[in-house]
């Protein structure tokens, strides 16, 4: 029972907010409903969730197409968890995503016709590799001159997409298409383990989650993140080496959103080409939020977003509700995660104590920086 109660504790916030934001976004619905053919429609709400929830979870297909929606959201979440953790903020996981998803597709065309147990482990080692290598950017001068990590990995999202659509057009551009895209990645492909779309990349993901909790609970390096996002000062009279940790966690953060992209892209894309979405780089942010952090929360979160997503084409078809409400409804569970001070009013819950240190830093701003990565630091 105590368990239960310290596990409500930290999921309260979360759960509140998911239910606020269904309701504030029903109301959009409704009043939406009175400019369309069939009119004022105040059951429309509940017609749309429940078309939601089938198309998720109503069938064999449902079920996959959550699961693999959701598989790049736990290795982002993951990414932007870690992150939090050491008290940084990683908004780079979409450019992360974006490089790890090109640095496979490359790969894997190149080893196309090699047999899968070859070219597969190759093209997804080679994404997270960029990724990580992308994430050592911004980890290092947060590091070493302390450039707030936030506007870094901002500039560094729009340098990726920038940077891979010229490599795109002019680098590995494959010939006979009428559009620039790489060539396919063949047998390097994620295998497909049960029905039409569950690919092998839905497991990785899911034992990505385990890993970096064990890490985390169980290993010194987790130990030392968490001082690290803690008290970076602390840690440092402890004999940690701040430094080497925030640039560490932001390519180990980095490795986990290339991860994202390269199953996205061997398991669903099959090819890179100028344009691809890179949303699942921002959804990640809010499967951080809303998951606390927490590998398990991430897990729950990211299921839950992958459920939206695969749930969205059928509540359009049969009830007319734009699938732009799904976008709605994230961005209102991160309003109201952010706002957390409105859900306690509103159902009574109190402050947990301590206050959780990953939403200090979403929350707090960069006009400074800590001794600790500042010029001339030291380890």
């Amino acid at each position: 029972m105590t368990r239960l109660r310290a596990a409500w504790r930290v999921a309260s916030i979360p759960v509140y907010s998911i239910l606020l934001a269904l309701l504030v976004a029903a109301v959009v619905i409704i009043v939406s409903s009175t400019f369309t053919a069939t009119g004022f429609d105040p059951l429309l709400p509940l017609a749309a969730y429940l078309r939601l929830l089938i198309g998720a979870f109503g069938s064999p297909s449902g079920i996959s197409n959550t699961l693999v929606a959701a598989a790049p959201l736990m290795f982002g979440g993951l990414a932007v968890g870690l992150g939090l953790k050491a008290g940084l903020f990683n908004i780079g996981v979409a450019g992360q995503f974006l490089v790890g998803a090109f640095a496979s597709a490359v790969v894997g065309a190149s080893l196309a016709g090699a047999p899968m147990l070859v070219g597969m482990p190759l093209a997804v080692l080679a994404g997270a590799l960029a990724g990580a290598a992308y994430g050592f950017i911004p980890g290092f001068l947060k590091a070493r001159t302390g450039a707030h990590e936030v506007v870094t990995t901002i500039m560094l999202n729009n340098a990726a997409t920038l940077l891979l659509t010229w490599a795109v057009n002019d680098l590995v551009r494959a010939p006979g298409f009428t559009f620039p895209r790489t060539a396919a990645v063949g047998e390097s492909a994620l295998p497909v383990l049960i029905g039409r779309n569950l690919h092998l990349g839905v497991v990785l993901a899911v034992v990505a989650i385990f890993v970096v909790r064990w890490v985390l609970d169980r290993t010194t390096l987790g130990f030392e993140i968490r001082t690290v996002g803690l008290n970076p000062e602390a840690a440092r009279y402890a004999g940690m080496r701040p430094v080497f940790i925030t640039a560490l966690t932001m390519t180990l953060s980095g490795l986990l959103a290339g991860l994202a992209g390269s199953i996205q892209m061997l398991g669903v894309i099959g090819f890179y080409a100028p344009g691809i979405t890179a949303s699942v780089g921002f959804d990640s942010i809010a499967v951080a939020l809303l998951g606390r952090s927490d590998p398990i929360g991430i897990l729950f979160a990211a299921l839950l977003f992958g459920a939206f997503r695969a749930g969205a084409p059928l509540m359009q078809i049969e009830t007319s509700v734009p699938i732009e409400v799904i976008d709605i409804i994230q961005a209102l569970v991160i309003l109201f995660l952010a706002a957390d001070l409105i859900v306690r009013r509103l159902f009574r819950v109190r402050a947990a104590k301590p206050e959780i240190a990953e939403l200090q830093t979403v929350t707090k701003t960069w006009g400074g920086t800590t001794p600790s990565t500042t010029p001339g630091g030291g380890d």
